[in-house]
Formats: structure tokens, sequence, C-alpha cells
């Protein structure tokens, strides 16, 4: 089953394009409802782990529905502020892949993501970060777009080296660096 987001994002599809092998400690910083985070646990297989964090107890609790109705029991869920340092409670240097998928744009501290998703990345491991695009009739206003340049800009600021762009949709940017 391809669990979708309203018609927008195809997680399926668009986590083909990361490099998630079987065994991989990957992390979905401000995870949602798990629309990443499910079709990644299958991914990672039992051998690895797929941590799903976020603000809300609500999606909170939707990841762990949905990961019951999928049998998957290799997802850690996580209630942190993803703003602050240290506040996901993950080891440094311990992740092979961190995935930030439309967190950025609500965020008032940007900077602190990165620092948080930088300190916890393994050496040469992968952060995916995805956005809403700008000057399109979907999606958030326009004074929370992050332009896809000062997302790039902080990210280099923080120690990661840009290694591709991956095709998402129509409405949202993807990148990812290596650590």
């Amino acid at each position: 089953m391809t669990l979708g987001t309203g018609g927008f994002l195809n997680p399926g599809e668009t986590i083909k394009q990361l490099n998630i092998a079987k065994g991989m400690q990957v992390v979905d910083f401000g995870c949602g409802a798990g629309y990443f985070v499910i079709p990644m646990a299958k991914m990672v297989f039992e051998q690895g782990k797929v941590y799903a964090l976020d603000v809300l107890d609500s999606a909170l609790e939707s990841v762990r529905s949905k990961a019951k109705i999928e049998g998957l029991f290799n997802i850690v869920v996580r209630r942190c502020n993803l703003e602050v340092l240290n506040s996901s409670g993950l080891d440094n240097n311990s992740m092979d892949l961190i995935l930030l998928s439309n967190i950025l744009f609500q965020s008032d501290n940007k900077p602190g993501i990165i620092k948080e998703a930088v300190r916890v990345l393994k050496k040469s491991g992968e952060l995916a970060i995805i956005d809403w695009r700008a000057n399109q009739p979907l999606g958030p206003s326009k004074e929370l777009i992050v332009p896809i340049e000062n997302i790039k800009k902080l990210a280099e600021e923080n120690g990661l080296i840009f290694k591709k762009d991956i095709l998402v949709d129509k409405y949202h940017w993807g990148m990812i660096f290596t650590k």
C-alpha cells in the first residue's frame, strides 16, 4: 500500500531517489502522520530502524497506528521540538539518512533544525530536504515559503555538501546533502 499526502507528494516514488538500504538507521524529522515513515521502514527491513519525530502527539499516534496496521516493529516514535539542539534524543553521528519534509517553512528556527540534523548524521550520511516551491497556486502563504537558495546556503554553512536535486512534484523541491 502506498500512502499519499492528499494528491501532492508520492512518498513511495520520492524515497526511491534516496539511498535507503537494508539495515540503515533513518530518521524523519517532523514526520507528521508518517507518510514517509512507513515506506522507509519497509525499505530498511527488520535489521534497520526508522525514527519518527514530531512535536504533535496526534501525528505520532497516527504513525503508531499505521505501523501497527502494517505490522512494522522497526519504528521508534518520539515527541520532540527539533528547533532545540539535542532534543531528538538521538546519539551524535548515529543516522545514515535524515529526511526533512515540509517542516522548514513552518519553523521559526531553521538553523536549529539543521544543526540538530548535522549533529545526529553520520559522516558520509545523507540529509534529504523537501519543501514547498515558491509561486505555486497551492501551499503555504508566500511569506512562509523558504527560497531554495536560502536552504542550500544554510545547509552548506553547517558543513553539509550539496549532492543532488531530487524530483518530487510540481509543488515541492528536493535536495540531498552529505556530511
